[in-house]
Protein backbone atom coordinates (compact mmCIF):
# COMPACT_ATOMS: atom_id res chain seq x y z
CA UNK A 1 0.00 0.00 0.00
CA UNK A 2 3.01 1.95 -0.47
CA UNK A 3 0.85 4.26 -2.81
CA UNK A 4 -0.94 5.65 0.00
CA UNK A 5 1.51 7.43 1.23
CA UNK A 6 2.03 9.28 -1.91
CA UNK A 7 -1.77 10.24 -2.03
CA UNK A 8 -1.56 11.17 1.59
CA UNK A 9 1.50 13.42 1.04
CA UNK A 10 -0.63 15.67 -1.49
CA UNK A 11 -3.42 17.06 1.00
CA UNK A 12 -0.75 19.39 3.22
CA UNK A 13 0.79 20.35 0.01
CA UNK A 14 -3.21 21.30 -1.64
CA UNK A 15 -4.07 23.04 2.03
CA UNK A 16 -0.82 25.09 1.35
CA UNK A 17 -1.98 26.07 -2.22
CA UNK A 18 -5.63 26.82 -0.99
CA UNK A 19 -4.32 29.26 2.02
CA UNK A 20 -1.58 31.18 -0.24
CA UNK A 21 -4.93 31.46 -2.68
CA UNK A 22 -6.89 33.04 -0.02
CA UNK A 23 -4.12 35.36 1.42
CA UNK A 24 -3.59 36.72 -1.93
CA UNK A 25 -7.73 37.23 -2.71
CA UNK A 26 -8.06 39.20 0.66
CA UNK A 27 -5.26 41.64 -0.87
CA UNK A 28 -7.62 42.13 -3.90
CA UNK A 29 -10.14 45.02 -3.06
CA UNK A 30 -13.98 44.27 -3.02
CA UNK A 31 -15.93 47.35 -2.04
CA UNK A 32 -16.02 46.48 1.71
CA UNK A 33 -12.95 47.64 3.30
CA UNK A 34 -10.84 45.27 5.24
CA UNK A 35 -7.43 44.93 6.98
CA UNK A 36 -6.30 42.49 5.15
CA UNK A 37 -6.26 45.09 2.38
CA UNK A 38 -3.50 46.96 3.96
CA UNK A 39 -1.67 44.34 6.91
CA UNK A 40 0.63 42.75 4.60
CA UNK A 41 1.91 46.19 2.68
CA UNK A 42 6.01 46.46 3.71
CA UNK A 43 6.47 49.46 4.86
CA UNK A 44 10.29 51.17 4.91
CA UNK A 45 10.97 51.68 8.37
CA UNK A 46 14.06 52.00 10.87
CA UNK A 47 16.43 50.50 8.14
CA UNK A 48 14.17 47.70 6.94
CA UNK A 49 10.70 46.78 5.45
CA UNK A 50 8.34 45.34 7.98
CA UNK A 51 4.61 44.26 7.33
CA UNK A 52 2.03 47.61 8.23
CA UNK A 53 0.74 44.88 11.18
CA UNK A 54 3.98 45.02 12.73
CA UNK A 55 4.04 48.64 13.06
CA UNK A 56 0.25 49.64 13.69
CA UNK A 57 -3.20 48.60 15.11
CA UNK A 58 -5.66 48.33 12.04
CA UNK A 59 -9.55 48.47 12.38
CA UNK A 60 -12.34 49.15 10.65
CA UNK A 61 -14.72 52.27 11.45
CA UNK A 62 -16.83 51.93 8.84
CA UNK A 63 -18.00 49.51 5.92
CA UNK A 64 -15.68 51.59 3.78
CA UNK A 65 -13.28 53.12 6.37
CA UNK A 66 -10.08 51.58 8.04
CA UNK A 67 -8.39 52.94 10.79
CA UNK A 68 -4.22 52.74 10.72
CA UNK A 69 -2.75 53.17 14.60
CA UNK A 70 0.88 53.68 14.41
CA UNK A 71 2.29 52.64 17.60
CA UNK A 72 4.96 55.21 16.99
CA UNK A 73 3.80 58.25 15.75
CA UNK A 74 6.90 58.95 13.89
CA UNK A 75 5.36 55.97 11.62
CA UNK A 76 2.56 58.08 9.88
CA UNK A 77 4.58 59.70 7.29
CA UNK A 78 6.15 56.23 5.94
CA UNK A 79 3.31 54.39 6.53
CA UNK A 80 1.38 57.13 4.35
CA UNK A 81 3.63 56.96 1.64
CA UNK A 82 3.76 53.47 1.23
CA UNK A 83 -0.03 53.62 1.02
CA UNK A 84 0.23 56.23 -1.46
CA UNK A 85 2.94 53.98 -3.36
CA UNK A 86 0.85 50.79 -2.70
CA UNK A 87 -1.48 50.97 -6.19
CA UNK A 88 -4.68 51.50 -4.26
CA UNK A 89 -5.92 54.18 -5.39
CA UNK A 90 -6.63 55.49 -2.13
CA UNK A 91 -5.96 58.54 -0.60
CA UNK A 92 -5.01 58.33 3.03
CA UNK A 93 -5.87 61.23 5.34
CA UNK A 94 -3.69 62.02 8.15
CA UNK A 95 -5.53 62.39 11.73
CA UNK A 96 -3.33 63.61 14.66
CA UNK A 97 -2.33 59.72 15.65
CA UNK A 98 -4.12 57.91 13.09
CA UNK A 99 -4.50 57.35 9.15
CA UNK A 100 -7.66 56.95 7.80
CA UNK A 101 -8.46 55.08 4.66
CA UNK A 102 -11.73 55.54 2.85
CA UNK A 103 -12.64 53.74 0.09
CA UNK A 104 -14.04 55.09 -2.60
CA UNK A 105 -17.51 53.02 -4.30
CA UNK A 106 -15.23 51.46 -7.28
CA UNK A 107 -15.92 52.24 -11.29
CA UNK A 108 -16.98 49.20 -13.05
CA UNK A 109 -13.96 49.50 -15.26
CA UNK A 110 -11.72 48.67 -11.84
CA UNK A 111 -14.25 45.48 -11.00
CA UNK A 112 -13.53 44.65 -14.66
CA UNK A 113 -9.95 44.74 -13.73
CA UNK A 114 -10.46 43.16 -10.45
CA UNK A 115 -12.45 40.42 -11.97
CA UNK A 116 -9.29 39.77 -14.67
CA UNK A 117 -6.62 39.69 -11.80
CA UNK A 118 -9.40 37.27 -10.05
CA UNK A 119 -9.23 34.75 -12.78
CA UNK A 120 -5.51 35.00 -13.13
CA UNK A 121 -4.93 34.01 -10.33
CA UNK A 122 -7.30 31.47 -9.86
CA UNK A 123 -5.78 29.79 -13.00
CA UNK A 124 -2.03 29.97 -11.25
CA UNK A 125 -3.55 28.06 -8.61
CA UNK A 126 -5.11 25.12 -10.65
CA UNK A 127 -2.19 25.15 -12.24
CA UNK A 128 -0.38 24.41 -9.05
CA UNK A 129 -3.07 21.70 -8.16
CA UNK A 130 -2.29 20.26 -11.38
CA UNK A 131 1.81 20.58 -10.76
CA UNK A 132 0.98 18.37 -7.64
CA UNK A 133 -1.13 15.90 -9.20
CA UNK A 134 0.99 15.34 -12.30
CA UNK A 135 4.26 14.74 -9.75
CA UNK A 136 2.40 12.42 -7.27
CA UNK A 137 1.25 10.59 -10.40
CA UNK A 138 5.31 10.67 -11.51
CA UNK A 139 5.49 8.75 -8.11
CA UNK A 140 3.28 6.40 -8.28
CA UNK A 141 4.08 5.12 -11.60
CA UNK A 142 7.93 5.26 -10.70
CA UNK A 143 6.41 2.83 -7.81
CA UNK A 144 4.56 0.34 -10.39
CA UNK A 145 7.86 0.44 -12.66
CA UNK A 146 10.04 -0.75 -9.38
CA UNK A 147 7.39 -3.46 -8.81
CA UNK A 148 6.40 -2.25 -5.24
CA UNK A 149 3.11 -1.07 -6.49
CA UNK A 150 0.29 -3.42 -8.26
CA UNK A 151 -0.82 -2.55 -11.34
CA UNK A 152 -4.68 -2.68 -9.56
CA UNK A 153 -3.09 -0.55 -6.82
CA UNK A 154 -2.00 2.45 -8.87
CA UNK A 155 -5.46 2.52 -10.92
CA UNK A 156 -7.05 3.01 -7.21
CA UNK A 157 -4.51 5.70 -6.49
CA UNK A 158 -5.07 7.02 -10.18
CA UNK A 159 -8.95 7.24 -8.60
CA UNK A 160 -8.23 8.49 -5.15
CA UNK A 161 -5.40 11.19 -6.43
CA UNK A 162 -8.59 12.54 -8.77
CA UNK A 163 -10.73 12.42 -6.51
CA UNK A 164 -8.31 14.64 -4.24
CA UNK A 165 -7.62 17.12 -7.24
CA UNK A 166 -11.20 17.08 -7.76
CA UNK A 167 -12.39 18.30 -3.86
CA UNK A 168 -9.66 21.04 -4.34
CA UNK A 169 -10.46 22.20 -7.50
CA UNK A 170 -14.29 22.52 -5.76
CA UNK A 171 -12.52 24.77 -3.25
CA UNK A 172 -11.03 26.54 -5.39
CA UNK A 173 -14.36 27.58 -7.30
CA UNK A 174 -16.08 27.67 -4.04
CA UNK A 175 -13.33 31.05 -3.01
CA UNK A 176 -13.25 32.31 -6.66
CA UNK A 177 -17.08 32.69 -6.27
CA UNK A 178 -17.33 34.10 -3.32
CA UNK A 179 -14.29 36.79 -4.22
CA UNK A 180 -16.71 37.18 -7.52
CA UNK A 181 -19.87 38.26 -5.60
CA UNK A 182 -18.05 40.22 -3.31
CA UNK A 183 -16.12 42.57 -6.16
CA UNK A 184 -19.53 42.76 -7.79
CA UNK A 185 -21.58 44.02 -4.45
Amino acid sequence: MEYKENINKVRPEMERVINSLSQELATIRADRASPSLVENMMVDCYGQKMPLRQLATISLSGPRQILISPWDRSMILFIEKTILESGLGINPVVEKDSIRLSLPPLSEEYRKDLLRTLSEKLEETRVKIRHWREEVWREIQEGFRQGKIREDDKFRAKDELQKIIDEYNEKIEEIGERKRKEILE
